[in-house]
């Protein structure tokens, strides 16, 4: 029986995008509604938050220090002195960032979506660490999860509402893809892919919005492990500490009339695989 613990009592509105800082020795999640941005310390159990101006989708750590954030109107660079600067200004009405993932060649894949999810209303796009913004894919409805096999030779992808996790072939080199095609797709009544992570085996763990649980597919497709979690709206998950041992997943209580107590709390799950080591923006 898998063991599921608090590690942060929050009530986040929409808690997202967990990513281990490897550097810092933490966790860098987000609350995306009430544009905060948090780190947690295991080991200590020291915690920070910091507001941020705009809605924020996502927060990864950068190679020099500091964070990249996904924001509504685009991607700013927070530096470690707490400067906010700017990397690439996209103000669409009715449009913010969702969740980013940093590829192995150290660019920031950012997706982006509709407040009111209006099909196709949303991106994908590559931010390179020397700042070239290219948008990858331009008729998405929820961007959200992204990730990368072990030998960077795949990317994996969700896009919410197709109820699928798809799969690109990935160039290490120049960071194109191409060859779409379905790895899994998440039946009618088990809630909807979100967020993903890919562990040292190649599996895809994915958060299940609605679904109250985080699904492990083989990279051939099939799935061979699911862990149930007492919260419905589970929003992305991450290994981290030490060892890249421990699962960590977000969760939301935006939109329930009755939240469960630990709706919208990080959640940890010890020792549930190993992950991959996460790579810091290089830009």
């Amino acid at each position: 029986m898998t063991t599921i613990d608090v590690a942060v009592r929050a009530q986040a509105e929409l808690g997202e995008g967990p990513t281990w800082d490897a550097a810092a020795g933490r966790l860098i999640w987000v609350d995306i509604l009430n544009c905060r941005v948090h780190t947690y310390d295991p080991a200590t159990g020291r915690r920070t938050v910091r507001t941020t101006e705009q809605h924020v989708g996502a927060a990864r750590p950068r190679a020099g220090g500091g964070l990249v954030l996904n924001l509504r109107d685009g991607i700013a660079l927070l530096d470690p002195d707490g400067t906010l600067r700017t990397a690439h200004h996209e103000a669409v009405p009715g449009r913010r960032g969702n969740d980013a993932a940093v590829a192995p060649d150290g660019s920031l894949w950012a997706g982006t979506m509709r407040y009111d999810e209006a099909p196709g209303g949303g991106t994908l796009a590559r931010l390179a660490p020397d700042g070239t913004h290219t948008t990858v894919l331009d008729d998405v409805t929820v961007s959200n999860g992204t990730g990368w096999s072990p030998d960077g030779r795949l990317m994996y992808y969700i896009d919410s509402p197709t109820r699928r996790i798809d799969v690109f072939d990935h160039d290490p080199g120049d960071g194109r893809i191409s060859g779409r095609r379905t790895l899994a797709a998440v039946e009618d009544g088990a809630g909807l892919p979100d967020g993903l992570a890919v562990d040292a085996d190649g599996c895809v763990w994915v958060a299940l919005w609605d679904g109250g649980a985080v699904r492990r597919y083989t990279p051939d497709g099939r799935l061979d492990r699911v862990v149930e979690l007492p919260v419905p709206r589970v929003t992305a998950c991450a290994f981290g500490g030490a060892g890249l041992t421990d699962l960590y997943v977000t969760t939301a209580r935006t939109g329930l009339t009755a939240p469960h107590p630990l709706a919208g709390a990080l959640l940890v799950l010890p020792d549930a695989g190993k992950g991959l080591p996460q790579p810091a923006y290089a830009g």
